[in-house]
């Protein structure tokens, strides 16, 4: 098949087998977070941070749940990873927020995280201080969903149809939900301005 039509077959397909529940899940955890007064953390690493910096403002904007990525603020961020070193700059960034119970803390990652892989550690440390503190976790996560998925209160992990494709198809399919999440009538608060027009 040409790569073309083999690309948007393995994303038809890998939309069928997504897991509904895991979405349901999600939207319940976010209803949840706002109705607490809680926060959103959002932390990626490559595309990753790229989605949460969009997902912050989908969510702050359309949702109207205070939301934060570590991403945003590449001064900070930088001045961080000096201090505490890569892997720890996550976490120490999310302690200042001092996270609680109503708070989610949510990834977008390929792999989900391994420290005993030295993959997005900086993501598993904050997942630990998250989770240690008390907030609740969730994301939207490849291959075998890593650490993230072990500790997510609810987690959807992006099926691999074609081990090849597997980041281009898992970024993909995470903008895909968290755009799906956003505009779900229980989250949504405000209509994009394309869709509150005729």
């Amino acid at each position: 098949m040409e790569f073309t039509e083999q690309f948007l077959a393995d994303t038809a397909e890998i939309v069928r087998q997504l897991d509904r529940g895991a979405v349901r899940a999600m939207v319940q955890l976010i209803v949840e977070t706002r109705a607490a007064g809680g926060r959103i953390f959002f932390l990626g690493c490559g595309g990753g941070a790229g989605h949460a910096s969009h997902a912050v403002n989908d969510f702050r904007l359309l949702a109207g749940i205070p939301s934060f990525t570590p991403t945003d603020n590449v001064s900070e961020l930088t001045a961080r990873i000096n201090d505490d070193g890569w892997d720890g700059a996550y976490a120490a960034w999310l302690e200042q927020f001092a996270p609680g119970k109503q708070d989610l803390v949510f990834v977008f990652s390929v792999g989900g995280g391994s420290v005993e892989h030295g993959l997005s550690v900086n993501i598993v440390r904050a997942l630990e201080l998250g989770r240690a503190r008390g907030a609740r976790i969730t994301g939207v996560v490849g291959r075998d969903g890593g650490t993230t998925a072990r500790l997510a209160d609810a987690c959807v992990v992006v099926p691999t149809v074609r081990p090849e494709s597997v980041t281009a198809q898992t970024e993909s399919i995470q903008a895909v939900v968290w755009h799906l999440l956003v505009s779900h009538p229980e989250i949504n608060r405000r209509k994009m301005r394309w869709e509150s027009n005729d």
